[in-house]
């Protein structure tokens, strides 16, 4: 994937969560999570993704969850993150990105992680 294509997807990547943040800002109703005051189902959906996000970012030097762009789904994800049911279920990205990196240095990984902008 080219550095254009690359960013390209980035972008389209930030305007579906922009769009995203709308539904939050609707559902939420001014609460924490997408249900209200306690995790659902859609955090949880979200959720599930929040760390392979932060790696991608991390890797690929963008953000996807943008204070300007995002801020709802910013604080959303810290208080996902931060949620001590979450907590410990929560991977560690560093272990993530390392492990990304050796799968990188293969030849299979590097045919599927060209798949996304990272």
């Amino acid at each position: 994937m080219t550095g254009h294509a690359k960013l390209a997807a980035v972008e389209e990547a930030i305007s579906g969560l922009q769009l995203l943040e709308e539904v939050f800002k609707k559902s939420s109703k001014g609460k924490h999570f997408f249900g209200g005051d306690t995790i659902g189902y859609l955090d949880i959906a979200l959720g599930s993704f929040l760390a392979w996000i932060k790696v991608a970012e991390e890797m690929g030097s963008f953000k996807l969850f943008d204070e300007d762009k995002t801020p709802l789904l910013v604080e959303w994800a810290e208080k996902f993150i931060s949620n001590d049911v979450v907590k410990g279920l929560m991977p560690e990205i560093n272990k993530l990105v390392e492990y990304c990196k050796v799968l990188q240095a293969t030849k299979w990984g590097k045919h599927m992680l060209n798949l996304v902008p990272i």
